[in-house]
C-alpha cells in the first residue's frame, strides 16, 4: 500500500474533483509516456451526449466562443497567451465545476428541501441509514471507521452551529482545501494520523508510513523511490527533513496548481509554432481540436457554458 502517496484516512475528507484521481488521470493521460489524445477528448466532452451536443454547434458558432475564452484568458489582453495564463485559467475552471458539483450534491442531500444538510441527511445519502457509533469505540468496518472523520469534519464545517449545513458550509465540507477557516482541521487530522512521535512535524518515516525495506533487497521498491522525491523536492521546501505545518498541508490538500502548470506547459509546446513560449489567437485557432481536447477549455465543456463564454465572467 503507497501510505506516502497520500494520508489514507484522509481520502474521503479531500474530495476535490479536478484533482482527485490525479495520479491515475496522468497514467491514463500519458500511457508509457504517450500521449492519447483522444482521452483528452473523452475526459472534457464528458461522454457521448456531450460530444453530440459539441458536434451540433455551428462552425461559426464554435469559432466565436472560443475567440471569447480566449481573450478571457488573455489577462493582460496583449494578444497572447502565456503559461501563467493558462495555468490561472485552467485553476479557476477546476476551482468552477468543483462548487457547481458540491451545488449539485447538495440538492441530492437535502432531503427535505429546507435549504440544510443535516447529518442524518448525510447519512442517508452515503450509506441508506444513519449511522451510529461512539465517539471512543472504534468501528469494526473500516468504511465506516472512516465516517468518524466525515463527523468531525461536518461539525467543523458547521460554523453557525444550526441543526445543519448551509450552502456554504457544505461546500467548506466537500472542499475543505478551498476554505480558509478549514486548513487547521486539515492539518491537524494529517498530524493525529501521521506524527507518531508527537513533535508537531511528519518525518520521512513517518510520511512514508509502515514501510519497512526487505533486508533481502538491494534498494527501495520504485514507487518508494518516488515518495521520497516528493518528499524532498516537492513537499520539504526547507529542507531541513521534515514537513511543518504549512508544509504538511501541500501534502494533504489536493494541489491543482502543479496540474495546471503541466496542461499549460504542455499546450505550448505542442501549439507554440514561433517557438515564443506564448500562444496567439491564430495559433490556437490553427490547433483548435488540441486546444479543445484540453483541460484549458475542460475539454471542449465551456464551449457549452455560458460562465466561460459569456461577455460577463
Amino acid at each position: 500500500m503507497r501510505l506516502g502517496s497520500r494520508p489514507a484516512t484522509l481520502g474521503l475528507l479531500l474530495l476535490c474533483a479536478a484533482a482527485a484521481g490525479a495520479g491515475e488521470a496522468e497514467e491514463l493521460h500519458y500511457p508509457q509516456g504517450e500521449h492519447r489524445a483522444d482521452y483528452d477528448r473523452e475526459a472534457l466532452l464528458g461522454g457521448q451526449e456531450e460530444v453530440d451536443e459539441y458536434v451540433k454547434l455551428t462552425p461559426e458558432e464554435q469559432h466565436k466562443r472560443l475567440k471569447s475564452i480566449i481573450e478571457k484568458i488573455d489577462l493582460d489582453s496583449d494578444g497572447f497567451l502565456t503559461e501563467s495564463e493558462l495555468s490561472s485559467w485552467i485553476q479557476m475552471s477546476f476551482k468552477h465545476y468543483a462548487m457547481q458539483e458540491a451545488k449539485q450534491q447538495f440538492v441530492e442531500y437535502d432531503k427535505n428541501s429546507d435549504a440544510s444538510v443535516s447529518w442524518d441527511e448525510y447519512n442517508i445519502q452515503m450509506y441508506d441509514r444513519v449511522i451510529d457509533f461512539d465517539e471512543n469505540t472504534a468501528l469494526d468496518d473500516a468504511e465506516e471507521e472512516s465516517f468518524r472523520l466525515d463527523k468531525k469534519r461536518f461539525e467543523k464545517a458547521n460554523q453557525d452551529s444550526g441543526p445543519g449545513l448551509n450552502l456554504e458550509e457544505f461546500i467548506a465540507f466537500e472542499h475543505p482545501e478551498e476554505v480558509d477557516y478549514m486548513a487547521e482541521f486539515v492539518i491537524q487530522e494529517a498530524l493525529e494520523e501521521h506524527d507518531k512521535n508527537g513533535d508537531g512535524f511528519v518525518s520521512l518515516e513517518e510520511f512514508l508510513g509502515d514501510y519497512r525495506r526487505d533486508p533481502t533487497a538491494k534498494e527501495d521498491p520504485e514507487w518508494i523511490l518516488v515518495e521520497k522525491d516528493r518528499f524532498l523536492n516537492d513537499y520539504d521546501k526547507d529542507a531541513d527533513g521534515r514537513l511543518d505545518p504549512q508544509e504538511l498541508l501541500s501534502w494533504v490538500v489536493p494541489n491543482n496548481q502543479g496540474i495546471a502548470q503541466e496542461e499549460a506547459l504542455h499546450l505550448i509546446e505542442e501549439m507554440d509554432l514561433n517557438s515564443d513560449r506564448k500562444l496567439s489567437e491564430a495559433e490556437i485557432l490553427e490547433n483548435q481540436d488540441l486546444f479543445l481536447t484540453s483541460e484549458a477549455t475542460d475539454y471542449g465543456r465551456q464551449l457549452h457554458d455560458e460562465y466561460f463564454y459569456h461577455d460577463e465572467l
